[in-house]
């Protein structure tokens, strides 16, 4: 089967018992038109994803992405998903697309068509983009303010902050600025001063011997690959820190990267038309790992 790849899924409850969930997958021509007029997810961006590598026939951190899916389900109060149902659907995927690559394999939970009777679920895969270049390169970064005090997402959970939703036009209008100003990417700050994320990554910064991530909180999504790569640290007996960590501690860091799902590692080596030490040696050895993890 080539690429693209598209699977429309019928989801079903999550108390749902049954092992075999083949008869609620639908292959479709990646092509053809598949959803209605009326589906919420492109009408309001009502719905959530998750996007996940394959690398070499490899799907990486499939429970990760599918505990997520179902967190970011229950603050959008969509359905439970049925865990098992989106494994299957996933490896169904995985035994259908070439094993050689890597592939970018997106899947989605939507709130359906409106006034519609249930939600509308699909996955679709497609070659991953080639950015084995600005892996070694890094991106050149610029602060955007999010326009939220810390704490904002505690106190106002309706903003569904800490939701990986499909309303991204946020995030993709970020992008472009940080292109308007010369950069590549782009840092959310809050107002009051402390890092968040990008709009498509977590950020990891090295300081004092520590590896460092914004706390996970309702306002930062916690990332499958960032997670991974503390796993990994950790293991190899560095020290991991998750906490606040104010917008000057990440101006005065030894090196700091931006880490996604297909992306993965990639260093900041400018942050506010500023320099940043870049360690090319781990961004190396952390994309090195993460190519290579089998689950």
């Amino acid at each position: 089967m080539r690429l693209p790849f598209t699977l429309l899924i019928d989801p079903v409850s999550a108390d749902d018992a049954r092992t075999d969930f083949h008869n609620t997958f639908h292959e479709m021509d990646s092509a053809a038109p598949a959803l209605r007029v009326g589906e919420l997810s492109t009408q309001r961006g009502d719905g959530v994803f998750e996007t996940l590598s394959m690398v070499n026939g490899h799907p990486q951190e499939v429970e990760a992405h599918i505990s997520r899916l179902a967190n970011s389900a229950a603050i959008c109060d969509l359905p439970v998903p049925n865990a098992a149902q989106w494994r299957s659907a996933i490896h169904y995927a995985v035994s259908r697309v070439p094993h050689t690559g890597q592939v970018a394999l997106k899947f989605v939970l939507s709130r359906g068509v409106e006034h519609g009777p249930a939600p509308t679920a699909w996955l679709h895969a497609t070659v991953a983009p080639d950015f084995a270049a600005v892996r070694e390169a890094g991106v050149k970064v610029v602060t955007l303010d999010r326009g939220y005090p810390r704490g904002v997402a505690e106190r106002a959970p309706w903003l569904l902050m800490g939701a990986k939703t499909l309303s991204y036009a946020i995030n993709m209008a970020a992008l472009r600025e940080a292109h308007r100003r010369g950069a590549d990417d782009t840092i959310f700050t809050t107002t009051d001063g402390f890092v968040m994320e990008g709009p498509t990554s977590n950020v990891i910064v090295l300081t004092g011997g520590r590896f460092v991530t914004p706390a996970p909180s309702g306002a930062i999504l916690h990332g499958t690959t960032q997670q991974a790569l503390f796993e990994h640290l950790e293991a190899e007996g560095e020290r991991v820190v998750y906490r606040d960590v104010p917008l000057s501690e990440l101006q005065r860091a030894d090196a700091a990267w931006l880490v996604s799902s297909v992306r993965l590692a990639v260093p900041v080596t400018a942050l506010d038309n500023a320099a940043m030490p870049v360690d090319l040696a781990r961004t190396r050895a952390f994309n090195e790992y993460l190519l290579a993890r089998t689950e």
